[in-house]
């Protein structure tokens, strides 16, 4: 319904011609656009009786837009971090609550990281998911770890919600999450969250390889780097580092 208002000749469009076009009963939709307008799908004009799309089908196409956009500004800098550290750099993106990698560079070196495009993982272990958790509220992080089980995905997966808390803190305060083996056995990653114009945080850059490359100093080094990517991913959607962040 909605692409087919999207996709009529003119401005606008009344019912008769949408029954046509899409092969259904006056009734049915009526009652359809109706529904959508109310939900700000669809703009009625009650003087011509016809409809349009409205505000909700725009944010919609826009942050569709931005999801699409996003990889695309966020290339360069991913390719920035591989040339500086050599190993893969990742872009996720917030999924409800839940994540997952939208795309990657990989490393040079024959034994490097590769991720699982398109896949969903938990908020609550590994560094690109970390950095997302922290971004959070607390009110939203206290009902996340309220729902979520903390169940174990390697031997070192942090169990406690107390702990995990902690270290969603020493995140925020220095900028990037650190996993070393939490997610997936003899891997590591840094990462540093995203943020969208509104505040919003939208996902995490990270730097990830085998975790007898990522020692205490490199996690420092690759930590300062994948933070400033970051910031400057989320300066180029619109997010202002001295803007409140929302956490939501």
């Amino acid at each position: 319904m909605i692409f087919a208002v999207a996709e009529a000749k003119g401005p606008d469009v009344g019912v008769s011609e949408l029954a046509r076009t899409l092969g259904m009963s006056k009734t049915v939709v009526h009652r359809v656009v109706r529904t959508l307008a109310a939900a700000d799908f669809f703009s009625f004009d009650e003087r011509t009786r016809r409809y349009r799309l409205g505000p909700g089908a725009v944010s919609v196409g826009l942050a569709a837009m931005a999801q699409m956009e996003v990889p695309r500004i966020a290339q360069p800098y991913l390719e920035r971090l591989v040339a500086s550290t050599r190993e893969t750099a990742t872009l996720s993106v917030r999924y409800g609550m839940q994540r997952m990698y939208l795309t990657q560079v990989l490393s040079p070196q024959e034994i490097h990281m590769s991720v699982q495009l398109g896949r969903l993982y938990p908020l609550y272990a590994g560094a690109s998911s970390k950095a997302i958790l922290a971004a959070l509220d607390d009110e939203e992080i206290r009902d996340y770890l309220a729902k979520q089980p903390l169940a174990p995905l390697t031997p070192i997966t942090i169990q406690d919600p107390e702990r995990l808390r902690e270290e969603l803190e020493v995140i925020r305060s220095r900028g990037y999450a650190v996993s070393l083996g939490e997610r997936q056995q003899g891997a590591a990653s840094v990462a540093a969250p995203v943020y969208e114009a509104t505040g919003r945080v939208y996902g995490s850059i990270s730097v990830c390889g085998p975790v007898g490359r990522l020692g205490v100093g490199k996690v420092e080094e690759y930590g300062a780097l994948v933070r400033e990517a970051a910031a400057e991913v989320s300066r180029q959607l619109g997010h202002r580092s001295g803007d409140r962040n929302v956490r939501a």
